[in-house]
């Protein structure tokens, strides 16, 4: 047995002991062509994931964290002459942005709340205004806040004007059901160590096979991060242009083993267990949370700091994980908060756990709670 912690960050998530044990394997060189078959196969199953048809999406496997997908669809999908649209209510939708700049694309950098959904008439407005705009993208969980944003609807705002949609969909695929076709979404991206809970080091992007190919015509912006020559090399070899994470495929390979055998519905029902647990312990302590509820994905919540002299996010943090359990630093700017999510192999009993725990800290730091 393997110790378990409970990890309550929003990503790397715990894991299962066969996920972990399945990199324990005879080393091969990833130029053989049973390793080729294996990354065939989980090209395939990704796809299954977000129910893409074979025919008209194709996956393709990049070595890295989830930034990396940014980098790549960005730098790659963006046409000579046209620019970006990034819809932005978050951490994640502005490194998007930086992104951008970085390549120095032309780009719409649309602002709005860190509290709030994007708000759709905006949206629609600027697309009406920017004719040249060719892509329009938008993360579909923003774990910074816990927001859940509309992108079957800015989808097809996009496809109304003429763009394609690309979605960060790293801190969804797998926990939140999702369907690229009813929700408009041409390119989705994600890492293994999320929604499928295996590890980290390999990341991949879902999207239309007809638009990569047409996008070796685009402007050539990075050689190492560019989909169509990822793309191309695995459609003549089969393999990853560079050397893959070889150990990672293998627990990632079995990670959706056991995501199928959960079951997509099944699986987001017992992430939506966990989140109400989590809601329920917070209530019960008198804590307040910074986000509406009604927007929230049911995978993170983002919990302001107790109004309390003796509240310490790095002493509660290190009391909580000395017991097993890890809590997360929050990401709005304007208000100080920390994370606790739903994601990974966790159940509301293991939520029960931490809050017996959670509120041993409080006390001990002298932070009233409710008894």
């Amino acid at each position: 047995m393997i110790k378990r912690n409970v990890l309550l960050n929003p990503g790397p998530a715990t894991t299962t002991d066969t996920v972990k044990m399945a990199q324990v394997v005879p080393d091969i060189c990833p130029r053989e062509k049973e390793f080729a078959g294996l990354m065939k196969g989980l090209r395939a199953d990704l796809l299954k994931v977000v129910h893409a048809p074979a025919d008209q999406y194709t996956s393709v496997l990049f070595c890295g964290s989830g930034t990396i997908n940014i980098d790549v669809c960005i730098n790659s999908l963006v046409p000579e002459g046209k620019k970006i649209l990034v819809v932005n209510n978050g951490a994640y939708n502005t490194r998007a942005v930086e992104v951008c700049q970085m390549y120095h694309i032309p780009h719409i950098d649309l602002k709005f709340s860190v509290y709030e959904q994007p708000d759709l008439a905006q949206v629609e407005q600027t697309l009406r205004e920017n004719p040249d705009v060719a892509v329009v993208y938008c993360c579909h969980h923003e774990t910074g806040t816990g927001i859940l944003n509309p992108i079957r609807e800015i989808g097809a705002l996009a496809h109304q004007h003429g763009a394609i949609f690309v979605t960060d969909t790293t801190a969804s695929l797998g926990m939140i059901p999702l369907d690229v076709v009813k929700d408009n979404v041409d390119f989705c991206m994600a890492s293994a160590q999320k929604g499928l809970m295996a590890m980290s080091g390999l990341s991949f992007i879902i999207g239309k096979t007809d638009i990569i190919k047409a996008s070796k015509n685009y402007p050539t912006r990075s050689y190492y991060c560019n989909l169509y020559l990822q793309y191309e090399y695995f459609e003549k070899t089969g393999e990853m242009h560079f050397t893959p994470p070889v150990q990672t495929i293998y627990a990632t390979i079995q990670a959706l083993k056991e995501y199928f055998e959960e079951g997509e519905e099944a699986k987001f029902a017992r992430h939506r267990a966990v989140y109400e647990a989590i809601h329920e312990g917070l209530d019960k302590l008198g804590l307040e949370t910074a986000i509406d509820r009604n927007i929230e994905s049911g995978l993170v919540v983002s919990v302001k700091y107790p109004d309390n002299p003796n509240w310490s996010f790095e002493k509660v943090h290190d009391y909580c994980y000395e017991r097993g359990f890890t809590i997360y630093p929050g990401k709005i700017s304007t208000t100080n908060t920390f994370r606790l999510c739903a994601l990974g192999k966790i159940y509301p009993q293991d939520i029960e756990d931490f809050f017996v725990v959670f509120k041993e800290a409080l006390e001990k730091y002298g932070i009233p709670v409710r008894q």
